[in-house]
């Protein structure tokens, strides 16, 4: 295996776990590079991992552990091809719009197959219909930690390579995209649109310093922003990049099959609830503290400039 080719399929350091980097990324690279060699798309990748997700939730309703093994093995599976698709795009220069929103829906497909499952497991083992309140609240939590999590990993690499502002479209341009397809000549276009502009509100709910951080630099530097900015944000930015992880996939998959396997499945949503939420909210509160402050220097220099 090259060595460098691999590491070229990588997002980036700052933004990789060694879990991934030894693993995920290392098989999803020979699944990119058997894909390139027959000429299999990114996103067909992408809607194969999502059959993989789904089955790996069916396969955690069952009180039997080798069954719920079963289950991990899939959701490894499918978290493999996520690696891939991405990996695949970066080698072949194949992204599209399109490939980011199946992206985004792929996650979110797993996990409410996992919780829909989880729900069935825990009312078939006696428990009241109060579980449902707390499996709702708990899916709520996970899309709001993967997509704030996801929206600050972007920002950081926007810094880091300069690259990624399209990652950071507002969800009024997307509505206006939205509104201009036909549901009769661009159904499923127009379909993932609409779930791409809800993931994008709920991205800006809580990262309003990034968003404006960010358009301040699209306006005043369209061509390159300066280095003494990418340098300071990316030296103070990276240390959160631990915790946008945490609430990305690994942790919270080591977690869920901790309590599969121990038949507790209750405590992977506790463990959400409770732990993930507070790691989010810190996040949240530095990231924009960050922002703010950055925005406010940048804001300072256009004012001395004039």
């Amino acid at each position: 295996m090259n060595q460098s080719e691999l590491q070229n399929t990588f997002k980036s350091p700052d933004t990789e776990e060694p879990i991934d980097i030894y693993f995920y990324r290392r098989l999803g690279y020979r699944v990119a590079l058997f894909s390139a060699k027959h000429k299999i798309r990114p996103n067909t990748i992408t809607i194969i991992s999502i059959f993989w997700g789904v089955l790996a939730g069916h396969l955690y309703y069952y009180n039997n552990i080798w069954i719920n093994v079963l289950g991990i093995i899939a959701l490894i599976i499918a978290n493999t091809l996520d690696s891939a698709d991405g990996q695949l795009a970066r080698m072949t220069n194949d992204k599209s719009e399109l490939g980011r929103i199946l992206d985004g829906l792929a996650g979110n497909l797993w996990f409410l197959s996992i919780y829909i499952h989880i729900g069935l497991r825990l009312t078939h083992n006696g428990f009241g219909p109060w579980i449902w309140i707390i499996g709702i609240i708990t899916g709520i939590s996970h899309i709001f930690q993967a997509a704030i999590a996801d929206y600050y990993r972007n920002g950081h690499l926007y810094f880091v390579k300069g690259e990624g502002g399209n990652e950071f479209r507002s969800s009024r341009d997307i509505k206006k995209e939205y509104e201009q397809l036909s549901w009769r000549k661009n159904f499923w276009m127009k379909l993932f649109m609409y779930f791409y502009h809800n993931y994008t509100r709920e991205q800006e709910l809580f990262t309003g310093n990034l968003q404006k951080l960010v358009s301040f630099i699209h306006n005043k530097y369209p061509n390159q922003m300066p280095q003494w900015l990418r340098e300071g944000f990316r030296t103070e930015n990276k240390p959160l990049m631990k915790y946008t992880n945490i609430l990305s996939f690994n942790t919270r998959a080591i977690a869920l099959w901790i309590s599969i396997l121990i038949q507790l499945p209750l405590l992977y949503w506790y463990f959400e609830l409770t732990v993930l939420n507070i790691i989010l909210i810190y996040t949240i509160l530095k990231q924009q503290a960050i922002s703010k402050k950055y925005l406010n220097l940048l804001q300072r220099e256009v004012i001395q400039d004039v």
